[in-house]
Formats: structure tokens, C-alpha cells, sequence
């Protein structure tokens, strides 16, 4: 589950850094079709794990990237956030900005090596206001009633079991949080998520989508998903069926 930062960058070089990145040394390849517990196995191929640098942070800077989504998710001082899956920590130090000093960063990765360095620039920058854990896989290990806002930022469609991984997320969200997903619109295997096959698999958690924005300059989609009635049972859950590009 590592995150392809790649929101920034114009179509044509994201797309030739896609395939450059997609091999990550010393990770294996996901598993497709497999149940998690209770939970139903995904209808769908799961992306090669990736490397946790996609381009540089000025690069994504001068395009306003973090500074696009977070808008658009409404991130405002005094928040707690998350950033799952994140990384060397792109979205986390610029959450910690935009939250300030009485707001609250989260920063998850499940690749112990990878938290402890970001955790290293975390006290190196002096980010008071950030805390580093290490999630799992099937479960971002979040505490109950603690957060506004969840990222996701080009990491979904490497989750292997999406739907223990929504399931256990839910309990995290305070009323009227809100789970931000920005991904591509191409096939799971090629790194990114259709959109209609991502509400789906949110809409079987229960969650609602409430924001969609097409983010062409960078390849990309933002979507926002709220928590609605209640969480089902997991043997309730159903698979969706994901409609396979002809080749």
C-alpha cells in the first residue's frame, strides 16, 4: 500500500513515471482475488506495490498540488487529519501547515522502514503537531471518533482488501468526516481506479460520495465520501463487479 505521489504532474510525464515506479525494490507484488476473514475477495486485479518517491516535491509544488486538494476537501486550521500511506511525507508536512499548530497530522505506512524515516523528518523539521504509526494492510489502525479528514492520495488501488481496509477505517471518521480520495481513471492494474468502481466499493462500507472533481492537469480525480446509516456486518459485505477493459 504505498502511495504513487504523482497528483502533480502533466499527463504525459506521470504517465511515462507510472511504469518507471511501479517496481519497488525488496516489496512484493499484491495478491488478487483473495478474502480477507469475512470479508469478500475484490472482483478486481490490485496494483503493484510502489516505490515512495514519484517526483520531486518541487515539481508538485509548482503545480499547487497539496494546496488543490486540500482546498477542495476543506481542510482548515484546528483539524485532525490522517494521511494513509504516507510516504516520505509530501501530504503529511503540508497538512501540518495547513492545520497549525491546534490542529492534529496523523501520517500511516505499513513498511516499518518507511514510517521510521518519515518519522526522522518529522522530528528533523520540527513537526509538533504530527504523529507517525504503523498501520496494516487490511486495517489503518486509526482510533475511534478522532478524525475530520482521511487522505488517500494514489494508494487506493494498491489495497488488497478493500473491503476490510473501508470497514475498519469507518469508526475513525468524527460526524460529518470525510475519507478524500484522489486517483487516476484507468484500469486498477495500470495504477489507478475507475471512478465508478471506487463509489461502489465505498457505497458497500456504507459510506456516501459527496464530492467528485475531474483533475485534468494532473491526470487525476478527487473524490469525498462521508459515512452514512450504519456500518454493515462484514458477511453482509458484497463484492462489486468490476467491468474489465477489453484488450
Amino acid at each position: 500500500m504505498r502511495r504513487a505521489a504523482a497528483l502533480a504532474l502533466a499527463a504525459p510525464l506521470l504517465a511515462g513515471l507510472a511504469l518507471a515506479g511501479c517496481q519497488a525494490p525488496g516489496r512484493a507484488p499484491a495478491r488478487d482475488g483473495e478474502r480477507a476473514g469475512p470479508f469478500p475477495a475484490p472482483d478486481r486485479p490490485v496494483a503493484r506495490i510502489v516505490s515512495t518517491r514519484w517526483s520531486t516535491e518541487e515539481a508538485r509544488d509548482r503545480v499547487s498540488e497539496a494546496d488543490s486538494v486540500m482546498d477542495r476537501a476543506g481542510v482548515v486550521p484546528g483539524m485532525t487529519v490522517a494521511d494513509i500511506g504516507a510516504g516520505e511525507g509530501y501530504y503529511t508536512v503540508r497538512l501540518a501547515t495547513r492545520v497549525g499548530a491546534d490542529g492534529r497530522v496523523l501520517a500511516q505506512d505499513i513498511v516499518p522502514e518507511v514510517r521510521d524515516a518519515l518519522a526522522q523528518r518529522v522530528n528533523r523539521e520540527r513537526l509538533d503537531n504530527v504523529s507517525v504509526k504503523l498501520g496494516e494492510p487490511e486495517n489503518p489502525k486509526l482510533p475511534a471518533g478522532s478524525f475530520d479528514r482521511v487522505f488517500m492520495v494514489h494508494m487506493y488501488h494498491e489495497i488488497g482488501q478493500p473491503y476490510a481496509f473501508l470497514w475498519h477505517l469507518r469508526p475513525a471518521l468524527r460526524p460529518g468526516g470525510r475519507v478524500i480520495v484522489v486517483d487516476s481513471d484507468r484500469p486498477t492494474q495500470n495504477h489507478g481506479t475507475p471512478p465508478a468502481l471506487l463509489a461502489c466499493e465505498f457505497a458497500a462500507l456504507g459510506y456516501r460520495q459527496v464530492a467528485f472533481a475531474p483533475m485534468p492537469r494532473a491526470d487525476s480525480y478527487f473524490a469525498a465520501f462521508e459515512a452514512h446509516g450504519p456500518r454493515p456486518e462484514p458477511r453482509a459485505v458484497r463484492a462489486c463487479r468490476y467491468n474489465r477493459p477489453s484488450r
